[in-house]
């Protein structure tokens, strides 16, 4: 191996328990999910073997409470976690994303009784969760949305039809977003839905670009029935519930695309060193070294980004328009560097023999998903210059 081979990243975490945490997380990557990867998108296959192991490992539930089984740990470290997990396959470190997602609103909102009656469960047992907010008519504009809960008795039933649901059809558990009142956002509650609950269904998954071995499908709720022990927080607290959940993902999101940049780098790095041409490796040619240097550059600067929001977080300090920094920045920045690893890479990175492509493709979907780059766009300059006027 030539002795420019990209290195693990040197990473600055606060604790031990951290720094040995992140050996775990990468020796796990390197046995358990990179052999594989490729292999298993190529066929569309969810590891499910492995969320069970990162279940067994206390990787699941990494920055909630330990009282209820979570890991207890700063957000600083859960999403250097993520990277990890998604430089070695985008598809286990999104999940994980999804999973905290899906599990946020009972562990911010619910009851000391919900917590200590499900929580252990989700974040320690095993179980996965699917968080349903988006519908088919209702994607950027989620307050919109069309899905109701009509109470009967002790009871609430659930109609209506949730799309782009990451983990649809597999899911143990859903966190479900439905109306309960007038139109608008202050008429939405969320819900604990179990995944086996009758009437709950799921389509055929999406033939997606990328993300294969990751299942995306639409998630049918025809009369399903849940106590009113699963209502979660107030009832109209549903829409505030949701935005809060997707401050905290946005920042998953960045740190995944960051791992995704992180590994067309090394790809890019690994392949410059090896590859002669005219006498000598490409990595030797100015051109393709300082392509190497601006996606570094474009790297760190993304991975800083999240890491400040992070520690905002960290500290109960509003860090909202930051988490939309760094999701605009991160995943724009994971676009331009797999688009760049497959150019170093030339005819050989157009082609499946090689990671780079798939990269590529993976990369997109996190420009797109948890609020596009465009209403990233639109939260920061509210942030800025105040709502726009109606």
């Amino acid at each position: 191996m030539p002795d420019r081979a990209p290195q693990p990243v040197d990473r600055q975490l606060p604790t031990d328990e951290a720094r040995d945490l992140i050996s775990l997380v990468r020796d796990i990557a390197q046995r358990e999910i990179v052999p594989s990867a490729a292999e298993e998108e190529d066929a569309g296959r969810f590891p499910r073997e492995v969320f069970t192991l990162l279940s067994d490992s206390g990787l699941l539930g990494l920055p909630y409470d330990a009282e209820f089984g979570g890991g207890e740990q700063p957000y600083e470290v859960y999403l250097q976690v993520l990277e990890e997990l998604a430089a070695a396959r985008l598809t286990v470190g999104l999940g994980v994303s999804v999973h905290s997602l899906a599990s946020y609103a009972l562990a911010a909102y619910g009851t000391k009784e919900q917590q200590a009656e499900y929580l252990p469960a989700m974040l320690g047992g095993g179980l996965l969760g699917a968080y349903c907010l988006s519908e088919p008519a209702s994607g950027s504009d989620a307050a919109s949305l069309r899905t109701k809960a009509v109470r009967d008795g002790d009871d609430w039933v659930i109609t209506g039809t949730k799309a782009w649901i990451t983990h649809g059809g597999i899911a143990d558990f859903c966190t479900v977003m439905a109306r309960t009142g007038p139109d608008g956002p202050r008429g939405i509650t969320a819900f604990l839905v179990p995944g086996d609950a009758e009437g709950l269904s799921a389509a055929v998954p999406e033939k997606k670009m990328g993300l294969k071995g990751s299942p995306t499908a639409q998630v049918h709720l025809d009369g399903v029935r849940v106590p009113d022990a699963r209502l979660i927080g107030d009832e109209g607290q549903g829409f505030a519930i949701a935005l809060s959940a997707l401050d905290s993902g946005r920042l998953g999101i960045a740190a995944c695309a960051i791992g995704v940049a992180q590994a067309a780098l090394d790809e890019a790095l690994s392949y410059a060193a090896e590859r002669r041409q005219f006498g000598k490796p490409i990595a030797d040619f100015q051109g393709l070294r300082f392509m190497l240097a601006d996606m570094a550059t474009q790297i760190e600067a993304g991975r800083a980004l999240y890491l400040t929001a992070a520690r905002l977080r960290d500290a109960g300090l509003p860090f909202a328009k930051q988490a939309a920094m760094a999701k605009l920045h991160c995943t724009d920045t994971a676009m331009r560097v797999t688009t760049d690893a497959v150019q170093v890479l030339g005819g050989y990175g157009y082609t499946a023999d090689f990671p780079a492509e798939r990269y590529m493709r993976e990369a997109k979907v996190l420009q797109i998903v948890e609020g596009t780059n465009q209403i990233q766009r639109m939260v920061i300059a509210r942030h800025l210059a105040g709502p726009e006027e109606r």
